[in-house]
């Protein structure tokens, strides 16, 4: 059984239709019911049995640190407003380079220090309306109390 690689950066692992150029130059179209995320290290089975990896891309990213906790909180508040791709962690958020937020976080004390590295931002900021995929298609029923998806700050 051979496996394949094929290296994605965060903006082409949310995925339904899909041509997907792997590392032994071969193109294979992912073709699904609906759009998944992939993960790193997500494994993709072809109909001819072949096992392809996904490889998280490294990508130009600021890695932005803060003060302390509640420092950091606030600093992903702010980047929140904004609905950019943001990986949040304990100790630094990273997000993709854009001087003006740059500029923006330095101004309210943030460390913020060019990286390369694979970027896993949090889904849902910028996936628009996908949230309560898959519980029925056709309408947002915000009556849906089972779920908890009452309060998507659309009040």
């Amino acid at each position: 059984m051979s496996i394949d690689i094929v290296v994605l950066a965060h903006d082409q692992r949310h995925v339904r239709r899909k041509l997907l150029h792997t590392q032994h130059d071969d193109v294979v179209m992912l073709d699904l019911k609906e759009p998944v995320q992939l993960a790193h290290g997500d494994l993709l089975l072809t109909e001819t049995g072949e096992t392809i990896e996904v490889i998280a891309a490294e990508e130009a990213l600021y890695e932005v640190t803060p003060r302390n906790g509640l420092h950091l909180l606030e600093l992903a508040w702010h980047l929140g407003n904004r609905h950019l791709p943001a990986q949040i962690e304990a100790a630094r958020i990273v997000i993709l380079r854009d001087h003006v937020i740059r500029d923006m976080l330095i101004g309210l004390g943030a460390g913020v220090r060019e990286i390369s590295e694979p970027f896993h931002p949090l889904r849902g900021a910028y996936h628009g309306s996908t949230h309560g995929h898959g519980h029925g298609h056709g309408g947002h029923d915000h009556g849906d109390h089972e779920h908890g998806h009452h309060h998507h700050g659309h009040d």
